[in-house]
């Protein structure tokens, strides 16, 4: 975890997404937790079930409320219940929400199932659009809040096995600079992406290549791999007063490795020696 400097002290917050200690989600509560923040858990009743949730809430002092993020009804009653808990309006929020039922069912991207593909982009995608309509017509994010969801490169470049996951990324980050430029201007609500790094979690699981992604996005990035204290120290940053004016961004928590073609330690990499020996 990164050194606290209390920049969250008397905020509250929104946490969607935590299930276990290697959530991203997880992390950022933490982080928040440690930066004086006041906050509610929120995921899926299914992932509450079986996820470890409870240990996170009772670390931080957290109520935790169940919410289908797809369910206008829920995310009602989710926002009226946050700000009774803590005591007014919303200053930050973490959309760390997504799912793909093609992925999981191994299936590819010439080959989707519409109904699956259907709710992976309401999942991943539209619940930001939700949350967002739903918060902005209930007045409640405080003036100045701050709204960030994961997001990942394959918004902007297919990648291997991604799926239809890059699709509902692409949405995602469209929504947030969409939904920035009218709460922004109406309310000074911030709304921001962050892309983090290939990173271990229970949703990566079903990446059959993922190590492979790992090392090579290890290699490619100048800085090598984000982890996930980094990626909370990032949406920290972006939920504090520092960045008042930093919205309907996309920010690159990857290392560099979005911004690189070719690095030192690929083009060095033993594997591939025996072909430069060959020019």
């Amino acid at each position: 975890m990164i050194s606290s400097h209390q920049l969250l002290l008397g905020k509250r917050g929104l946490i969607f997404g935590a299930v276990d200690p290697a959530s991203l989600a997880w992390h950022v509560a933490e982080q928040c937790y440690a930066e004086g923040a006041r906050f509610v858990l929120t995921n899926a009743p299914y992932a509450v079930r079986l996820g470890d949730i409870r240990t996170l809430a009772e670390k931080t002092g957290s109520p935790v409320i169940e919410c289908d993020a797809t369910s206008v009804d829920d995310l009602t009653n989710l926002l009226s219940q946050t700000m009774e808990l803590l005591g007014g309006k919303i200053d930050f929020i973490l959309h760390a929400v997504a799912q793909s039922p093609n992925i999981r069912r191994k299936r590819t991207y010439d080959a989707l199932n519409y109904h699956y593909f259907q709710q992976t982009l309401d999942i991943s995608a539209l619940s930001l659009h939700k949350l967002l309509q739903t918060a902005k017509q209930m007045d409640a994010i405080a003036e100045w809040g701050s709204v960030v969801a994961l997001s990942y490169l394959a918004a902007e470049r297919p990648v291997h096995n991604y799926v239809d996951m890059g699709d509902a990324k692409a949405l995602l980050q469209s929504i947030a600079r969409s939904f920035g430029l009218v709460y922004g201007a109406e309310k000074h609500v911030r709304i921001n992406t962050v892309a983090q790094s290939p990173t271990r979690t229970n949703a990566t699981k079903n990446f059959d290549e993922f190590r492979i992604m790992q090392t090579f996005t290890n290699q490619m990035a100048p800085l090598g791999n984000a982890d996930a204290d980094s990626c909370a120290a990032a949406c920290v940053m972006l939920f504090s007063d520092y960045t008042r004016f930093i919205t309907m961004q996309n920010i690159q928590n990857d290392g560099g490795f979005a911004a690189t073609g070719l690095s030192d330690a690929f083009m060095n990499n033993s594997k591939f020696v025996e072909l430069r020996n060959q020019n």
